[in-house]
């Protein structure tokens, strides 16, 4: 039978094989106690297997709350565990309930994070995974050789769907290849969603019409899922391409049923990453995460960005978009997003670092911002990832493009 493997990094006061055996009878066949039922036989069919146990480091102060043993050592290893496939078939709420669930509450553990995830093949044959990824998307946009070029409408939230489709219209004459709703907007008092769906299509339809080139709005669909189903179907009469999900606010299940229908590419911002993986020993590491939202289908999923205004680090951020492109069961594509406090300095960096052009990059304040207005802040992004495929320091860029090169004098050489 088939198996699915789980590696997580666990931090524990107990010998590491009996905290590992914890949690592989905890999220399976076994409990805080035999019971009655629980034969031999059972359990070789459906208990958690311990796989490979492998040794960190030992501490001498718990990471978060657990069980408080004389002696004050707390064990770090890497522990992968397997279940069979016929615990919870092809069924994603059930998967994650056991290769999550409880373990997070587990006096045993002093730190837990799920790091990675392996799924069988026959998940292919069940999960129609992303339904545009990085080639679908590139081919709704017109872009090829480059990463897709995308801003957030700013201010967040606020705008009329008058002054948002103004807003629009400069973009897209500017050259922008992608545009989204910010993710505090889906239908507010002075934006009504289908008044804004209006406005905004009223212009990428006639910039379409005129130039061939449909830029992709991702309007923020993000509600209860018969809500969230008709807007979708109000994009697409519209002539939209795009809807973005909030994955952690609309959960699994919500996601997958907008995924199944097909017929726009679906943004997913993962706001709240925080929450779940900002403390190295809780939570859940970004290549499983983002494993689970390919398996629901998204098509794009959002990975910070090189010297971002958050806390996450260059070198995690490097691991997401290394992770995003990381082929997934023959074909499950998903284009990474990068963005928080982008601007065209960061781009050098960014090539340089994954040598990768499969990108969405996001500039929000680094468009809206630019000294010669947004439609220098597109120009500047293009003339940025220009230069750093051709191994041009920003300074040496800045030189050559003066868009590129207003950027620096308004936002300062990177560090």
């Amino acid at each position: 039978m088939e198996r699915i493997k789980a590696t997580y990094f666990i931090e524990t006061p107990l010998p590491v094989e009996k905290a590992a055996a914890v949690l592989a009878g905890e999220q399976s066949s076994g409990t805080f106690v035999a019971v009655p039922g629980e034969t031999e036989e059972l359990k070789q069919r459906f208990a958690a297997r311990v796989e490979a146990i492998r040794p960190v480091e030992t501490v001498s102060e718990p990471s978060i709350p657990g069980l408080n043993l004389n002696g004050g050592a707390y064990h770090r290893a890497h522990v992968e565990v397997s279940w069979s496939i016929e615990n919870f078939g092809y069924n994603l709420a059930a998967m994650i309930s056991t290769l999550q669930g409880n373990l997070y509450e587990l006096t045993q553990f002093t730190g837990l994070k799920l790091m990675d995830l392996e799924v069988p093949d026959s998940f292919a044959t069940r999960f129609a995974g992303p339904r545009f990824g990085i080639a679908g998307c590139r081919q709704l946009t017109q872009v090829t050789d480059r990463p897709l070029i995308g801003t957030i409408i700013k201010p967040s939230i606020g705008l009329s769907p008058a002054q948002t489709a103004d807003l629009i219209k400069t973009l897209v004459q500017a050259g922008i290849d992608f545009i989204k709703d910010d993710e505090l907007l889906v239908s507010s008092g002075n934006s009504p969603f289908e008044e804004r769906v209006d406005a905004v299509m009223r212009v990428i339809n006639a910039h379409a019409d005129i130039t061939g080139k449909k830029v992709m709005y991702a309007f923020n669909i993000s509600d209860e899922i018969d809500e969230m189903l008709k807007r979708y179907e109000y994009i697409l009469a519209a002539g939209g391409t795009s809807a973005m999900i909030s994955l952690n606010s609309v959960g699994l299940s919500g996601v997958k049923k907008i995924c199944d229908q097909g017929q726009l590419a679906i943004h997913g911002h993962r706001n709240g990453w925080g929450m779940l993986n900002r403390h190295p020993l809780l939570g859940i590491e970004f290549p499983a995460y983002q494993k689970i939202w390919r398996l629901a289908g998204v098509d794009q999923i959002h990975v910070n960005g090189i010297q971002n205004k958050f806390w996450e680090s260059d070198d995690s951020v490097v691991r997401s978009i290394e992770a995003c492109l990381k082929p997934m069961l023959g074909g499950y594509s998903i284009l990474p997003v990068v963005s928080s406090g982008q601007w065209g300095g960061q781009a050098p960096e960014t090539y340089r670092r994954t040598q990768t052009t499969d990108l969405l990059y996001m500039a929000g304040g680094g468009i809206m911002a630019h000294p010669d207005g947004p439609a220098g802040g597109v120009v500047a992004l293009q003339q940025a990832w220009e230069a750093a495929v051709d191994g041009l320091t920003v300074a040496e860029a800045a030189q050559k493009y003066p868009e590129f090169g207003n950027s620096v004098k308004k936002f300062g050489s990177p560090a």
